[in-house]
């Protein structure tokens, strides 16, 4: 059973296996994302923040994901191209991945039931829902997909201290 999230691994864009216990105390959002999303102009915002902090252990965690209408139909290698040639996007992006239902990725069936949404509801309701993680691999909060990165900023440099 999980204890934290350092605890799993997750398939690159290249399909290998990568252990999120490489990001050991790092600050780290994770956020499932879409290339064709009302929210997808977020990878600027969230572009920025990595910029801002990775010097200081924070990390961006991007896991595409087409579950939500049908936003993110590329391959891996096209949703990459697709976010460093539109938005110079430079923090980690994993494979396409499923959030909910029961081809769910392990690691976020562990992030929904660590950090429930509204009304203690587990399903993500859209693309861009984002959770926070504390250097030891806990998970701090979970973001709604209309939380900018600006609006989880605060959090962000609180936990890097």
């Amino acid at each position: 059973m999980a204890k934290t999230v350092h605890d799993f691994s997750c398939a690159t864009t290249g399909g290998k296996k990568k252990s999120l216990g490489d990001y050991k105390g790092k600050v780290l959002l994770v956020v499932n994302t879409a290339s064709k999303c009302g929210f997808t102009p977020q990878f600027a915002g969230l572009e920025e923040m990595y910029e801002k902090y990775k010097e200081q252990g924070f990390e961006i965690l991007g896991f595409p994901c087409n579950q939500f209408g049908k936003q993110d139909p590329g391959s891996n290698d096209e949703i990459m191209e697709f976010c460093q040639l539109n938005y110079g996007v430079s923090f980690p992006m994993f494979g396409k991945i499923e959030v909910n239902g029961s081809g769910a990725d392990p690691l976020f069936k562990y992030l929904k039931k660590e950090a429930p949404g509204a009304l203690g509801t587990e399903g993500i309701k859209w693309n861009f829902t984002k959770f926070l993680i504390d250097a030891d691999g806990n998970v701090v909060k979970r973001y709604a997909p209309t939380d900018k990165p600006k609006a989880i900023e605060k959090d962000v440099k609180k936990l890097l201290g």
